[in-house]
């Protein structure tokens, strides 16, 4: 007898009974839950990050004054403070800036933009910040009180120019006589004194004559 044929096909991989190649299986994605808020991350790497939020841990110390940060990025942001790198720079007037986040609220400037409108009137911000200070001005919020008197404000910029009231702080100078003010509007105001010129009244009074003397 001739030897006998086999006839039954072999499996092959990865191809089904039919001989249709079978439809590829994906693994499961793994999915990392932060033991503190439940929170799920696909990388470990950012769970660890995440969880720092939580613990306070800065494993992140700036060198040159140690203050310390949660995030790598956040280091290296803050440092551009000491070394006074501004690596990022507006392409209308060549202002640099040390954050990106920080040219975009400048750019605004020069393209007029306010992304940010106030949901109970019409006004629109450059920037979220200012949204909020407003924002306060309808809730009728004034968070920042003053330490020597107790009146409270709804900016922090407004109070702290209150406090110079307080304090006799003038950081407001004038290059030209040495002159300081409390408030840039008065440093301004003063300003012109200089450049204006004397009424012609004046000018003949300094000289000695006045118009009833001329001859």
């Amino acid at each position: 007898m001739g030897d006998l044929i086999n006839t039954r096909e072999r499996p092959d991989s990865g191809k089904s009974p039919t001989g249709e190649p079978e439809p590829e299986t994906s693994k499961p994605e793994t999915h990392h839950h932060c033991s503190h808020c439940g929170k799920s991350f696909s990388c470990l790497g950012n769970l660890k990050r995440h969880e720092w939020t939580h613990t306070g841990e800065k494993p992140f110390q700036c060198s040159h004054c140690g203050n310390s940060f949660t995030m790598l990025n956040n280091l290296k942001r803050h440092e551009r403070i000491h070394t006074g790198e501004k690596p990022f720079q507006c392409s209308q007037c060549g202002n640099s800036f040390t954050q990106i986040g920080h040219l975009k609220e400048h750019e605004r400037k020069h393209t007029g933009e306010k992304p940010y409108h106030c949901s109970q009137c019409k006004n629109r911000f450059s920037r979220v910040g200012y949204l909020k200070a407003h924002e306060r001005t309808h809730a009728g919020e004034k968070p920042y009180q003053c330490s020597q008197c107790g009146k409270s404000f709804t900016v922090l910029a407004t109070l702290k120019r209150h406090e110079r009231i307080h304090t006799g702080e003038k950081p407001f100078q004038c290059s030209q006589c040495g002159k300081s003010f409390t408030w840039l509007r008065n440093l301004k105001e003063h300003k012109r004194t200089h450049t204006k010129k004397a009424p012609p009244l004046l000018s003949l009074c300094v000289e000695g004559q006045f118009p009833s003397q001329r001859t």
